[in-house]
């Protein structure tokens, strides 16, 4: 409930106060000492979204996410390449694997990259590349459909091949995508993948590489906006499964930061299909700054791995109890048949945020009183009291009725 709610910083003692406890030390002994296990939470996790998607395949996105640390005492902190910040600086890094299912983002997995030279006893170490694919593996074996998985520069290239020679740019951490592909390849998955301008392809040499004419499309971004993008298709190599793609906001111009390298492998995919099925990564950028900005993934004050695992796990957790309101992950979500959304600030979208506000509605009458419950112990007023927990009641009521039709998770509030 504190990770959901509208705080700003999700700081063990101020989630103390939003959810009515006296001190923070029993939520900080939840994570240090008490022996719930980070793998047994993400398997049933991970078991309900299957449970939920009853065989429907989904678009995987593979990502990673970093945050400044000071210091090097947390575990596997060293001044290293972060994606989302555009630099080398001191923090830890994260690979994350999040779904995206007819618009609607929700995570799958996420594993702390282990630097070499932080290695601990008994870690072994793995690039990124290679941690994504024992994640994709995983997935499979849990019985995850995958449509289509999407990849960053990073995951997407490979040492074999002759040089194809586009443009020439550098690679922040020289490390390769050959293991991604692979696995990607021995599954039989389509993929997009961006690849760097100087990307090694199969069959012909830098002369040879001949472009399709460009083509116009609308990209389609998720608040329903859309942008002119360009798209032409680069003739490099002979392998008729692997397309090379060339995407710009001017096809003039050509500006570097808004032109993308991309590798795909989809039968029969259209030039306006690549465009906007790549600018599905968005999402999971979308997916890590809420996961970020509104449920507090880097606001933990913990040094030791497995204790901000079961902080990241939680945060997991949470993001999936807010997509669980959608219609995309079920038919009838619980609000569609409700009487909150009477209330005057009731947000009628249907996106992530829009959900996260109304649960956030929800929780109001519960945070409120926890928030004004220390001055009715300096002062009496009885009314005040019953007037709160009469309303909580109500919304309790409301929710468990909801929820349990519909087999899913429910925040229960007491502040009595």
């Amino acid at each position: 409930m504190g990770m959901v709610s509208d705080i700003k910083r999700k700081t063990l003692p101020t989630i103390a106060k939003v959810v009515g406890l006296d001190n923070h030390q029993p939520l900080h002994h939840f994570l240090t000492e008490s022996p719930w296990n980070v793998k047994e939470l993400r398997r049933q996790r991970l078991e309900f979204i299957l449970y939920i998607l009853q065989g429907r395949p989904i678009v995987l996105i593979i990502d990673e996410t970093g945050d400044k640390k000071k210091g090097n005492t947390t575990d596997y902190v060293k001044r290293q390449y972060i994606g989302n910040l555009g630099k080398t600086d001191n923090g830890i890094v994260a690979v994350t694997a999040y779904a995206v299912l007819s618009g609607m983002t929700f995570p799958l997995i996420f594993e702390v990259s282990k630097p070499r030279e932080r290695l601990q006893p008994g870690d072994k170490y793995l690039t990124k590349p290679e941690i994504a694919a024992m994640m994709i593996k995983e997935l499979r074996s849990m019985g995850f459909r995958f449509n289509l998985v999407l990849a960053d520069s990073l995951y997407g290239e490979q040492r074999v091949g002759r040089l194809c020679r586009l443009e020439a740019t550098a690679n922040p951490e020289g490390e390769s995508g050959k293991n991604f592909i692979q696995i990607l390849n021995d599954f039989h998955l389509n993929f997009i993948v961006a690849i760097r301008s100087n990307h090694k392809a199969w069959g012909v040499t830098g002369s040879e590489v001949k472009y399709s004419e460009w083509q116009r499309f609308k990209r389609v971004f998720s608040n329903l906006s859309s942008e002119n993008r360009y798209i032409r298709e680069i003739i490099c190599g002979d392998n008729p499964e692997i397309r090379y793609w060339k995407i710009t906001t001017d096809k003039e111009e050509v500006p570097k930061n808004t032109t993308w390298y991309v590798m795909s492998k989809f039968p029969e995919i259209t030039p306006r299909e690549v465009g906007n099925f790549y600018g599905l990564r968005t999402w999971v950028e979308y997916g890590l700054k809420q996961s970020k900005n509104e449920l507090g993934w880097a606001d933990f004050r913990l040094t030791n791995y497995p204790q901000i695992q079961k902080w990241w796990e939680i945060v997991f957790s949470a993001y999936l109890l807010v997509s669980l309101h959608s219609e995309q992950l079920l038919k009838f979500p619980p609000q569609s048949e409700s009487n909150f959304s009477s209330h005057p600030w009731w947000d009628q979208g249907n996106g992530w945020n829009n959900i996260l506000n109304n649960l956030r509605l929800i929780l109001q009458p519960f945070v409120l009183f926890n928030l004004i419950k220390p001055w009715l112990q300096v002062f009496t007023v009885p009314k005040l009291s019953e007037g709160f927990f009469k309303l909580q009641m109500l919304v309790n009521n409301l929710t468990r009725s909801i929820f349990q039709n519909f087999n899913i998770p429910y925040l229960y509030f007491s502040s009595a």
